[in-house]
């Protein structure tokens, strides 16, 4: 009999979340696309749970422009109308408000540094953080860089991204290793890391 998959607990036995879970969380992203796909997720998940996020995660990329910033920059009233109409997105008028200005700042960011992950990875100095965790209960809400990264994307002018916020996208985009010492996907992502820069 083959031995069990160990992983961390959160996925539960939700067979997306899993996929996700094995496949991108803490995986180090470096795609100014992927970025922004994450950064649109994390801003809906405010005060929601990542389960429905991810559950309405095509439908949030078919509203969104397959999270193209460029064209999601240039979304008026017609775009905002539209999505706060699509039921098979989470309709908050503040959070498609708030994409679509990062979007916007997005492409500022981009000028003054070339690109959005050659501004993002300066915050852990270009290197994944491993937190060496054991269990979940030991992952922190935030941290001191979260802290500065939502400090300084919020003096940009970006949308939803207190420290909070800032931390869960860490997580996605792989800037921080915080799947379980036991996982088998803590190895993995730390060999991928090294990848970087």
């Amino acid at each position: 009999m083959p031995k069990a998959i160990q992983r961390c607990t959160w996925p539960g036995n939700d067979e997306l979340m899993m996929a996700y879970h094995d496949e991108e969380w803490g995986v180090p992203v470096t795609d100014d696309y992927k970025h922004f796909e994450f950064l649109v997720l994390d801003c809906f998940q405010a005060g929601l749970s990542w389960r429905t996020i991810l559950h309405k995660r095509e439908n949030f990329r078919k509203a969104f422009a397959k999270f193209d910033y460029k064209k999601v920059a240039k979304f008026g009233d017609k775009e905002f109308e539209r999505l706060m109409n699509d039921a098979g997105i989470v309709r908050n008028r503040l959070k498609i408000l708030g994409s679509i200005q990062n979007a916007k700042m997005m492409i500022e960011v981009q000028k003054e540094f070339g690109s959005f992950n050659e501004y993002i990875w300066q915050f852990t100095k270009g290197k994944q953080l491993n937190s060496k965790i054991e269990a979940m209960k030991q992952i922190p809400a935030k941290t001191e860089v979260s802290d500065a990264m939502s400090k300084d994307l919020l003096k940009r002018g970006f949308k939803f991204v207190g420290s909070t916020i800032c931390y869960a996208y860490m997580q996605a985009a792989g800037m921080v290793n915080d799947h379980e010492m036991s996982c088998h996907r803590h190895k993995a992502c730390c060999a991928l890391a090294k990848q970087v820069k």
